[in-house]
Parts: C-alpha cells; structure tokens; sequence
C-alpha cells in the first residue's frame, strides 16, 4: 500500500468509525434545527467525518514510534521551510531533463498539485455544507493548514522532541489555493445539497408521528441513560486518582449510585413530572403526549387535546420507561439474590414490549399511551 492509499483507507474506515459515534446527535440537532430529519445533510455529515479523518492521517500520520530521541536524529528536520514558491525551483530541479509526460509524473509535481488537491474539499464542505461565505471559507482553509503546518513542525507542540514532518510554507500556499478553488466550485458541486438555512425555515411545521420517530425517542432516552452514568463513573473515578485514594477493582455502591441510579432518576423518573411529562428524546423529536379534555389538565387544544394530569403523566412514564429505569436499578444492586437474577431479563422483556408495542398500537402511542390513555402528537400541532 502506497504513502498515497493507506491514507485514504483510513480515511474511509475511521470516518465511517467517527460518524457511527456522532451518528445520535447529529440526529438530535437536526431534528431540533430544522423539525425533522434530512437523508442529504446525513450524507453531508459522513462525508465530513471521513474528510476530516483523511485529513489528519494524510497531514499528521504516521508518528514517530521506538526511541524518539533516536527517530528523531535519524529522520527529524531541523526547521520549517520558510521561502514561498520554492515549490518551483525544486520542481524545476527535479524534472530537469524530463519530457512533458514525465514531469507530470513527477513526485514533485504529484506532490504539489496533490496539496492543491487535499484542500479543495475543505472549500467545497465548508461553503456549501456549513454555509460560509467565500471569504471565510478561505480563511478557514488557511488557518486549518496553519494549525497543520505548526503541528508538523512543533512535534505536535512538544509532545514528539522534534520535527517530525516538514512544515512549508508552500503547504499553506497551495492548501489555501485548494480551499479557494472548493469554495468556487462548491455551489455547481454540492447544488443537491439543502441548504441548512432552508430546512430552518421549515423548523415550526407539525410532522407525522411515525414509528421510526418513536423508535429514535427510545433510543436517546437509553443512550442518554449510559452516557450520563459512564460520565459520572468516569469523573468518580477520576477524583479518586488525583486524591491518591485506591480504585475499586469492581463495582461499588458508589459506582452503582452514579452509574446507574443517578442516571436512571434523572433521565427516566423525572420527565413525567416536567411540562408535557415527554421523555428527553420525545422532546428532542418533538413529540408530547397529550390526553382528551375529561383526561386533561389547563388549557384543552383545538383538537380537543391538553396535557395530562400528574398522575396519568407518572402513569404513563413510569408504565415502561420508569419500570425499565427501575429493572436497572435492581440488577445492579450488590447482594441482590434472586431478585437481581430476575431484574435484568425482566427488564429486556419490558424494553422489547414497548418497541413492539409502538408498532402495534394505534397512533403509534405504545404501551404507555395504552394504559395511560396518552396520544404521543408532535407538540409543534
């Protein structure tokens, strides 16, 4: 494999990586900036993670690995190259003697044309997918090749004693000529591709309830529930480091408390007594239940629709969300004999139950709207 390809591998294989992780919310921030989901800037959005990606294994990769004080006194430079257009005198150098068709050929000028080339998706992400301006986008495209050049040629700011690749500034002539070029052809390139602007505009406008929007509000109510709890762990564990004290090996209260308690409580138990009583990922989807005017508190809507009773808002919250929350709860306690044993299947069976349910029940309200006598309506109607 090529110093040209196995960037490129990287590229797609760690972008891809990347936009699986930011895949969640991405999805949230679309749906809360433009009111629904867009297919076209999801596309967009991978094809940043793999750019990016690509980017930072062409610029910065491989590292210096072994004996760094010997890597470096074998393959390190001693300064940046700081003569603008010396690009031009090495390709008059090394092509001297060549023909047309070997010149272009050249590693001199592949190498040149390729660090035009590097940049102009810069330029065409960054003006048609992000919305700047010309003139910034150019900026922009300087200052990452800055921020580039510096990291090359500091050894990524000390961290390597030497520097371990080139920093030119021809690099940042023609990377910045490659932003330029991509943000010209940007508006002919990515034309297919909304406007974030547009899509906001619509932000206001009630959608379907569908059962893939129920889905995605499942969805970031169990992830937010593991991230708040790793988070919380994590910085737990943390303290206990910086103030010499021993880490557990194993689970303790504490980290039962803060990874799944705590969590659980905050995402789970206490939504339905806040507003509408939605879940945080119905709220981020737009999506509230609501309950028929003899069901309801306040004001009743056109539709003959008003928010729910506090206890018909905890019914409904905790009927599969809360009894989910609670069987992680006790399948995490410490001694929990056979009640644990029970709690964690018990509480498969009540997650798959109210996916399924969603399928199956009218208005997609799942089996929470069921007992509760909910309808789950876009809170924009």
């Amino acid at each position: 494999m090529s110093m040209w390809t196995w960037p490129a591998y990287v590229g797609v294989i760690g972008g891809a990586l990347v936009f699986l992780l930011i895949l969640l919310p991405v999805v949230v921030w679309q749906y809360r900036r433009y009111g629904r989901l867009s297919g076209l800037r999801l596309l967009g959005s991978a094809a940043v993670a793999v750019y990016g990606v690509a980017l930072v294994a062409y610029t910065l990769l491989p590292l210096p690995s072994g004996d760094l004080a010997q890597w470096c006194a074998q393959h390190g430079f001693s300064g940046p190259q700081l003569n603008p257009f010396q690009f031009v005198e090495d390709v008059r150098r090394d092509t001297a003697g060549m023909s047309a068709a070997q010149r272009l050929r050249s590693p001199a000028v592949l190498q040149t044309v390729f660090n035009v080339v590097l940049f102009v998706p810069w330029g065409v992400l960054v003006r048609r997918f992000f919305g700047w301006r010309l003139p910034l986008t150019v900026l922009s495209a300087f200052a990452a090749s800055l921020l580039i050049e510096t990291t090359q040629g500091t050894g990524i700011f000390g961290l390597v004693p030497c520097s371990y690749r080139l920093a030119d500034v021809d690099d940042l002539l023609t990377n910045t000529l490659g932003g330029l070029v991509g943000a010209l052809v940007a508006p002919v390139v990515l034309r297919w591709m909304p406007r974030s602007t547009d899509l906001a505009a619509q932000r206001g406008v009630p959608r379907p309830v569908t059962v893939w929007r129920r889905w995605l509000g499942m969805l970031i109510d169990a992830v937010l529930v593991s991230v708040v709890g790793t988070v919380l762990v994590l910085f737990y564990r943390v303290v206990l480091v910086a103030t010499g004290q021993e880490v557990p090996l194993g689970s303790d209260g504490i980290d039962v408390a803060l990874g799944t308690v705590v969590p659980v409580a905050l995402v789970l138990f206490v939504p339905p007594f806040l507003g509408s009583g939605a879940s945080w990922g119905q709220r981020a989807t737009w999506l509230e239940p609501r309950w028929t005017a003899d069901a309801a508190e306040g004001v009743v809507g056109p539709d003959g629709l008003g928010r729910g009773t506090t206890v018909r808002r905890a019914v409904r919250g905790f009927t599969s969300g809360g009894l989910w929350g609670a069987c992680l709860i006790l399948a995490e306690v410490p001694g929990g004999g056979p009640v644990r044993d029970v709690a964690a299947p018990l509480g498969g069976l009540v997650a798959f139950v109210a996916v399924v349910s969603v399928l199956l029940t009218r208005d997609r309200r799942g089996l929470s709207g069921v007992v509760s006598g909910a309808r789950i309506v876009d809170a924009r109607g």
